[in-house]
């Protein structure tokens, strides 16, 4: 992967389908959050793509960080903040 590619590659994915009302809730956590802080953010679809379909189809909506899991279902808009930001966004146990 070229230093291009890794820069266009935007920190926030969020994974979901049409129709679907927490996708919409997400969509609007993930596009707030990213733009306060000036970031990209991209959105894909299970119905177009088999393989996320497979692997997603009961979460979504899906928000990936840098590759990794965040939250299914539900979006914390904290936790969000907090993992974009750098700050430690789990909890001790």
């Amino acid at each position: 992967m070229s230093a291009d590619e890794v820069n266009a590659t935007p920190r926030v994915v969020l994974i979901g389908r049409p129709g679907c009302h927490l996708c919409d809730t997400a969509r609007d956590v993930v596009q707030a959050v990213a733009g306060d802080l000036g970031l990209e953010w991209r959105e894909l679809s299970i119905l177009d793509d088999a393989a996320l379909a497979e692997r997603y189809h009961d979460q979504v909506p899906v928000v990936m960080v840098d590759g990794e899991l965040l939250d299914y279902w539900r979006v914390d808009e904290r936790r969000l903040r907090k993992a974009l930001t750098g700050r430690r966004w789990w909890r001790r146990a």
